[in-house]
């Protein structure tokens, strides 16, 4: 393999953009990718790490315009519709378990240790999708409003016990270029040897940073005006707990008490 420069690695990734908005067949439906460009993103997505081999995570890919037109709805997201490619990324330790039962062995109960390496497990694989597709030439857009309808996306995709949607997935030629987006200052972000919970001043000067990405048409950026929508009380997080709980429950995957 070819080296890369620190520049070029860098060029790369400021490259990237998180994109809604897709070049579309005429008439507004997906535009097909070239299947060797599809089977070399889910190639990428298949080589990703994995805790101790099992491969913990699913892909389901979203094909029927029906099918597609359904998770946007429930995810509040209309791109699924219209982007290439649209996927599910779903934690899964179904399959893992039915291996184990083909060879006569039993399984054991391990649900927090199933989410805590199913998800990361669909991270890795998810990311190694969107990387692969940016070196194509394409943009995508993780989707974390599957929790926003999550009992129904378990029911229109049929997902069993075991398995438990993460995000959604769009890839597809932009139709747009959104500006770079900030990032927390590095000092904040990486630590040394311990954990440093960052000075009031450089808390204060992380919003101003961050400020930018939370702009909205002729609206000036607030960030904290964004984080407070998401994560105070009554916010959108509060709000899918619920849902989530009860979707863990649902799938066996809930390791707490009732």
């Amino acid at each position: 393999m070819t080296a890369r420069t620190p520049g070029e690695v860098r060029a790369f990734y400021d490259a990237h953009r998180t994109v809604r908005h897709y070049v579309t067949r005429e008439d507004g439906t997906p535009l097909p990718l070239p299947a060797e460009h599809l089977d070399a993103m889910l190639y990428a997505a298949q080589r990703a790490p994995t805790d101790a081999t099992a491969q913990l995570y699913s892909l389901i890919r979203l094909v029927s315009p029906e099918v597609r037109a359904r998770l946007a709805e429930l995810t509040t997201n209309a791109h699924i519709a219209t982007a290439s490619e649209a996927f599910v990324v779903c934690l899964d330790v179904r399959r893992v378990g039915r291996v184990l039962e083909v060879a006569g062995q039993g399984v054991g109960h391990w649900p927090a240790i199933a989410v805590h390496f199913g998800i990361g497990d669909a991270v890795l694989a998810g990311q190694n999708l969107l990387t692969a597709a940016e070196m194509l030439g394409y943009q995508g857009c993780w989707i974390g409003g599957v929790l926003n309808g999550l009992e129904g996306i378990l029911d229109v995709l049929e997902l069993p016990a075991g398995v438990l949607p993460f995000a959604a997935l769009t890839i597809g030629t932009p139709a747009e270029q959104p500006l770079l987006r900030p990032r927390v200052p590095r000092p904040l972000v990486v630590h040394e040897d311990r954990y440093r919970d960052g000075t009031e001043e450089e808390l204060r000067y992380a919003i101003e940073v961050m400020n930018p990405i939370a702009a909205r048409g002729d609206k000036p950026g607030d960030w904290v005006r964004l984080l407070r929508a998401y994560f105070a009380p009554s916010g959108s997080m509060e709000k899918r707990e619920p849902g989530l709980v009860a979707a863990l429950k649902r799938q066996g995957l809930w390791a707490g008490g009732e």
